[in-house]
């Protein structure tokens, strides 16, 4: 599954970061890395972006980059 499937509430893990070289290097930049831990908080009014939590911080993520971020749910 996709960060871009992740229900609002929902967490989970990253499996893997796609995308082309310059947007791979930006999201792993901004500590979107495998095995983060990373947690769906809200979306906006329209449903792009979305705000994650990740590594004490909140992240706001357009939904066409999310899609290309693999990961893994946690189990409820």
């Amino acid at each position: 599954m996709t960060l871009r499937e992740l229900g609002i509430g929902k967490s989970g893990r990253i499996v893997h970061v796609g995308g082309d070289k310059a947007l791979r290097r930006r999201l792993l930049d901004m500590g979107l890395t495998p095995r983060t831990a990373v947690t769906v908080r809200n979306a906006a009014p329209m449903g792009d972006p979305i705000e994650l939590r990740l590594r004490g911080y909140t992240l706001t993520l357009r939904l066409e980059d999310a899609a290309k971020i693999t990961v893994e749910e946690d189990a409820p």
